[in-house]
C-alpha cells in the first residue's frame, strides 16, 4: 500500500510525486532464477516531497528484508582504510576511549570489526540470523536484535555512543527509531550517523540513484530536521566518502535542569516578605496585572500580604487576580487613602511605572522595583 504522508513528520506530501519510475527493480537483491522469470515483475517507484518538512521519500512500502544490513560486496581496502581514520578520529575527538559503543545494524560485522580494535567496548546488533551467526564467528559481540519502536529496549544498554551507517534510509520508522536509540544512550551519550547524500545526488543529476531498498532521500537540511526530531543536537554535518555520503557527528538532547528556578522563587519570595513587613498590614500594594506579576504573586503567596493591585487598564479593574483573589483597581485609588508603598510589576513599563506614580501620586510613601530575585526601592 502506497504512502500518502510523511513517515518523518506526519505532514501530507505535495500532491503530484516528484517522479514515477515505472517497472524498477522491485530491490537491490533480488535477482530471479530462470524458472522465475515468467512470473517476476518490475515494480513503480513513487517519489514524493513532504509539505512539511521537505524530506524526499518513497510513497513504497519497505523491501520484505529491511530490518537486515546486507553489504553484498564487503567494503574494500580504501573504505577500509577511510574507516579505520574515520572512527579512531572520532573515538580520540569525543573522548570514547574505554567507553560503550554501539553500532546499530552491524551486518556481517564488516566495521565492527573495525570498531573492536579500538580502545573501546564494541557492541553491535543485527536482525539477519546469518549475519549475526558471522559476526559470533569472529568472536564479535552482537545480539540479533532490531528497533521497532520508540519503545525498544536495548540488550546490554545504557551506552556512551553509538554508530549507524547507511541504515537509516531503510528505517520505515527512522525518527522513533532514532528516540529509541536516544533512551539506550547514556546521558550526552554520542553518535555517528551516514545516509547516502541527495545533496549530491541533486547537484550531479545522478537519476539512477533511486532504488526500493531506500526509503528516504536526505539533504543535509533534512536530516539534520530528522535527528533533531529522533531527540538529538547535530555538532556537526558534512558531505564525506568522494561526497556520496552525509556524516552526522550527534549529541543525545537531555532536558533543561530548572532546578535554579525553585531557589530563585524562594529568593524572591524572602525579598518580597522581608520588604513588605517593614509597613503596616495591608499599606502595600503591587502595581502591574500582566502575566509576570500574576506568576509572582501565585508562586511567593502574597495574596495575604496586600491591599490590591493597581493596573491602568480598565478591563482589568474591578476584577480580582486569577488564582490568588487580589482586588485589581485602577490607578485612581492611590489618591484615596495612604499607601505606603508600591512594588512595581511591570516588565518594560516599569520605569514609565515609576515616573508617573512619582509625578500624579505623591501619597505613595516609596515605592519598590522588582529586579529579577530582588527589589530596588526607588527614590523620589
Amino acid at each position: 500500500m502506497l504512502r500518502e504522508t510523511c513517515r518523518v513528520c506526519h505532514q501530507d506530501f505535495y500532491p503530484t510525486p516528484l517522479l514515477v519510475y515505472e517497472n524498477m527493480p522491485k530491490s537491490a537483491q533480488f535477482f530471479p532464477i530462470k524458472d522465475e522469470l515468467s512470473k517476476e515483475k518490475g515494480s513503480d517507484l513513487i517519489v514524493n516531497q513532504c509539505q512539511g518538512c521537505g524530506l524526499v521519500q518513497l510513497s513504497n512500502p519497505p523491501v520484505d528484508y529491511y530490518r537486515e544490513v546486507v553489504r553484498a560486496a564487503g567494503i574494500s581496502n580504501e573504505m577500509r582504510t577511510f574507516r579505520q581514520k574515520q572512527f579512531s578520529d572520532w573515538v580520540n575527538r569525543y573522548n570514547l576511549r574505554h567507553k560503550r559503543v554501539l553500532e546499530v545494524g552491524c551486518g556481517q560485522g564488516e566495521y565492527l570489526a573495525i570498531l573492536d580494535k579500538l580502545d573501546i567496548d564494541a557492541y553491535g546488533i543485527e536482525f539477519g540470523e546469518k549475519s549475526v551467526a558471522v559476526c559470533k564467528q569472529k568472536k564479535l559481540n552482537v545480539e540479533r536484535d532490531y528497533i521497532e519502536n520508540a519503545d525498544s529496549v536495548l540488550k546490554n544498554s545504557p551506552f556512551d555512543a553509538f554508530v549507524m551507517l547507511n541504515f537509516l534510509e531503510h528505517m520505515p520508522e527512522p525518527v522513533s527509531s532514532l528516540l529509541a536509540i536516544a533512551r539506550s544512550l547514556n546521558r550526552d551519550g554520542l553518535g555517528l550517523i551516514e545516509v547516502p547524500n541527495f545533496d549530491m545526488i541533486l547537484r550531479e543529476n545522478l537519476f539512477t540513484e533511486f532504488i526500493s531498498d531506500h526509503l528516504f532521500y536526505f539533504t543535509t537540511d533534512t536530516f539534520v530536521s530528522t535527528l533533531k526530531l529522533g531527540g538529538f543536537d547535530v555538532l556537526k554535518c558534512e558531505e564525506t566518502w568522494h561526497d556520496y555520503s552525509l556524516s552526522a557527528v550527534v549529541r543525545k538532547r537531555n532536558t533543561f535542569d530548572l532546578s535554579v528556578f525553585d531557589s530563585h522563587r524562594t529568593e524572591l519570595k524572602k525579598s518580597l516578605y522581608s520588604y513588605i513587613e517593614k509597613f503596616p498590614m495591608k499599606s502595600v500594594v503591587v502595581w502591574g496585572a500582566g502575566h509576570q506579576s500574576l506568576a509572582v504573586l501565585s508562586l511567593t503567596e502574597l495574596a495575604a500580604k496586600i491591599k490590591y493591585v493597581v493596573d491602568s487598564a480598565p478591563f482589568k479593574q474591578n476584577k480580582f487576580t486569577p488564582a490568588t483573589h487580589i482586588p485589581v483597581v485602577s490607578p485612581d485609588n492611590l489618591t484615596k487613602e495612604p499607601i505606603e508603598a508600591v512594588i512595581v510589576m511591570a516588565a518594560s513599563y516599569t520605569g514609565e511605572v515609576v515616573n508617573l506614580i512619582k509625578e500624579h501620586y505623591p501619597r505613595v510613601k516609596e515605592i519598590a522595583i522588582l529586579n529579577g530575585v530582588g527589589l530596588e526601592v526607588a527614590g523620589f
